[in-house]
């Protein structure tokens, strides 16, 4: 099992809209970056575990957990022109984006970035590394055991 942090927009998709959710599942649509794309094309299995992780807002932080819920597949905004995600070179036959479906299990409290940052055994933690920009990224396994200490 594999354990990855899932950044999202809450007012593009929030932990609160994937429980809303049928199934309480999502497409991860909208992932425009090749090393966050090769994560789930390559390295995502149904089951990891998730980290949902709110971004661009005015609290970011570990919101939510849920899990991998299908394998890799097309992510159809690309071949949409009037989708702000839509990328004129993709076609369905060559297919450039992917993504996965992700099965919210509960909402947390907020994991703040500075509760975060305060934590020794998470400054090896990609999401806290200067200028990280990715949507996705790995967990290990010890990080994501003292994330769970800290939810508690």
């Amino acid at each position: 099992m594999n354990y990855w942090l899932m950044k999202s927009e809450p007012d593009e998709v929030s932990i609160d809209d994937a429980l809303a959710a049928p199934k309480k599942t999502i497409a991860w649509f909208g992932v425009r970056n090749y090393q966050a794309r090769n994560f789930m094309r390559d390295q995502m299995q149904v089951g990891d575990v998730v980290l949902f992780y709110h971004s661009s807002c005015p609290e970011p932080g570990i919101a939510g957990l849920a899990e991998v819920a299908s394998t890799p597949y097309p992510d159809d905004t690309q071949f949409d022109p009037k989708s702000p995600y839509y990328d004129p070179k993709a076609t369905p036959e060559n297919p450039r984006w992917m993504l996965v479906d992700v099965r919210a299990i509960r909402k947390t409290r907020l994991l703040s970035l500075p509760e975060l940052r305060s934590q020794p055994k998470l400054e090896q933690m990609r999401i806290l590394a200067k200028g990280n920009r990715l949507s996705i990224t790995p967990v290990t396994a010890d990080e994501y055991a003292c994330i769970q200490r800290l939810l508690k």
